[in-house]
């Protein structure tokens, strides 16, 4: 079966990365969540996609409760999410204003989905740099965790086996059949972003694809549930 991973929520019907999206997610029977840590300046974890708010203001020079209503703390997103698989992408570029090289977000992240109720294997944890996601790793081992990738090839695979990971997320328009395959030979799963074609979802989830990073994980659950209908009934 494929899996169907709201991106940032059902961005596509609410505000990305908000408990609203999240909630949606859940209405409209995703199988899955995605969504990005960052951290504020007193170290509170926070649900926003980029480094930079709307008003200017970098949200790990801010205190969390400066920041606006809707920017989400991780736990109250995991809550919101209840019963969906939950891939928490932290962000950590070199290139942005919260870049840590310690990696003190993978730290904290790890901290939290200790101490929650819920079995790990609702968890699955990645990142752009694998210095992050391989941080994370050494601290909750038994966590699920993925290599955020533009691409998919021989090398990447050979990398993300070497490096210990469960999983690849490479971006859909470089996925190939063969390339799922070569994944799966070497004992990964395959979750691809971000695609919104019905028709690309079902060719993708023909060859075999774990999850489907979606903005519109409706649209997407309706696409694959029609190119495979039950069986029918013997008479």
């Amino acid at each position: 079966m494929t899996n169907v991973i709201a991106h940032r929520g059902a961005s596509r019907d609410e505000r990305e990365n908000t408990l609203a999206a999240f909630r949606r997610a859940v209405a409209v029977g995703a199988h899955g969540v995605e969504l990005d840590v960052r951290r504020s300046v007193d170290g509170e974890l926070v649900v926003h996609h980029d480094a930079v708010l709307e008003n200017g203001r970098v949200i790990v020079e801010t205190p969390a409760g400066e920041l606006p209503d809707h920017v989400a703390r991780l736990d109250e997103a995991l809550d919101a999410a209840a019963g969906l698989i939950v891939n928490v992408e932290i962000k950590n570029a070199p290139d942005e204003p919260d870049f840590d090289p310690d990696d003190r977000t993978a730290v904290a992240v790890a901290a939290v989905l200790e101490r929650r109720p819920e079995p790990v294997g609702r968890w699955l944890v990645s990142s752009f740099r694998l210095q992050t996601v391989d941080r994370f790793r050494a601290l909750a081992p038994d966590v699920a965790t993925a290599l955020l990738t533009e691409r998919l090839d021989d090398d990447v695979v050979a990398l993300v086996r070497r490096h210990g990971h469960a999983a690849v997320h490479p971006w859909f328009g470089a996925v190939k059949a063969t390339s799922i395959e070569a994944a799966h030979r070497a004992g990964l799963r395959v979750n691809t972003w971000t695609c919104n074609d019905p028709a690309r979802a079902v060719e993708l989830a023909g060859w075999g694809i774990d999850g489907i990073v979606t903005d519109v994980p409706n649209v997407i659950r309706a696409a694959l549930a029609a190119a495979d209908p039950p069986a029918a009934t013997p008479a």
